[in-house]
């Protein structure tokens, strides 16, 4: 909103309009996703639920949201939820401008880059066993936007990506709070192409009670 354009002016209304509803058409489906394969992988796997619910039992209705976003383990979930199961698998197109080495390569300007999101977050070197969901990873150690990089990177990442982290923080906090959930079956699931996103399949089901 404090925007301003190359001489100086603020956005208008329409402009502010237009960046907003951008800002929750693109963030239904990829957050939804994102929600989706939360609360499947804390209720996969038990200890992840006890350590979050544990950690919830020290807020009450009182606690600031910003208390709530700064939770380590529950930052660490959703930084694992969004590591696993990316939500694009690819970061939008990048064009070389300048002639770049890389691993031994020498690329052209012009050249087209798509750098693979999932490809990278699953490499056994920075991942051990990449397939587990196991949120310690990142209370052990802190990764490179290069290892690490769900909403894309540099100037072009997405606009959407704090309001996005928050989000999920404060829903996962608000279900699990108050209620319990259980998945139908202990049988993995498996993810399913919905467009650009990886999603979980649309017939996904949880049991929910108080």
């Amino acid at each position: 909103m404090l925007a301003k354009d190359e001489e100086g002016k603020p956005l208008s209304d329409q402009e502010l309009h237009d960046e907003l509803i951008t800002l929750l058409i693109a963030g239904h489906e990829t957050t939804a996703s994102a929600f989706t394969w939360a609360l499947y992988w804390i209720h996969f796997c038990p200890d992840v639920e006890d350590k979050l619910r544990f950690h919830f039992s020290n807020l009450n209705n009182n606690t600031d949201l910003l208390d709530i976003v700064k939770l380590p383990y529950l930052d660490a979930v959703c930084k694992e939820t969004l590591r696993i199961y990316p939500v694009l698998l690819t970061t939008f197109i990048r064009v070389l401008q300048t002639p770049l080495e890389l691993m031994g390569y020498q690329f052209k300007p012009g050249t087209v880059f798509a750098p693979a999101i999932y490809l990278v977050h699953h490499r056994e070197d920075i991942y051990p066993n990449s397939q587990q969901f196991r949120p310690e990873r990142f209370l052990e150690r802190n990764f490179s936007p290069y290892e690490y990089f769900p909403f894309g990177g540099g100037s072009r990442r997405c606009i959407g990506m704090e309001l996005a982290k928050m989000e999920m923080k404060i829903v996962l906090y608000t279900i699990l709070s108050k209620h319990k959930l259980k998945l139908p079956s202990s049988r993995p699931l498996k993810a399913v192409r919905r467009g650009l996103t990886v999603a979980p399949p649309s017939n996904f089901k949880m049991i929910l009670s108080n």
